[in-house]
């Protein structure tokens, strides 16, 4: 938000009508990505109908009604706890490991050291 926006709303007494996803990630104290799995889980309902990878914004007195409720805290900061956890198991098991790899390939065109190569 830029200097002159801030005096003119310090003016009016009060905030914005609308924030963006990056200002309700400042708020929950997440990232900004975070704020599209919270979509996903319907904790947080952007205005309008934004494309998937258009800009958000949010009612801020709704937003702020809802910081209000304990349980509706709880609620995101599970959600985001559970996202993170499954991504980081996904990141660490590896999809293939070398041996699974040969045998999707079904060994052709390689020789095992335990096989002897018959010579005439």
């Amino acid at each position: 938000m830029k200097d002159d926006q801030r005096q003119f709303l310090g003016l009016l007494g009060q905030p914005p009508a609308r924030i963006t996803a990056e200002q309700v990630a400042w708020v929950l104290q997440c990232q900004p990505t975070d704020v599209a799995t919270l979509i996903g889980a319907r904790l947080l309902k952007p205005l309008g109908d934004p494309s998937p990878n258009g800009t958000k914004y949010f009612a801020t007195r709704e937003f702020l009604a809802q910081l209000e409720d304990r349980n509706w805290l709880n609620r995101v900061t599970l959600t985001l706890q559970q996202y993170w956890l499954e991504k980081n198991e996904r990141r660490a098991k590896p999809i293939f490991s070398s041996r699974q790899a040969l045998t999707a390939r079904g060994n052709k065109g390689v020789v095992s050291s335990e096989k002897q190569i018959a010579t005439p």
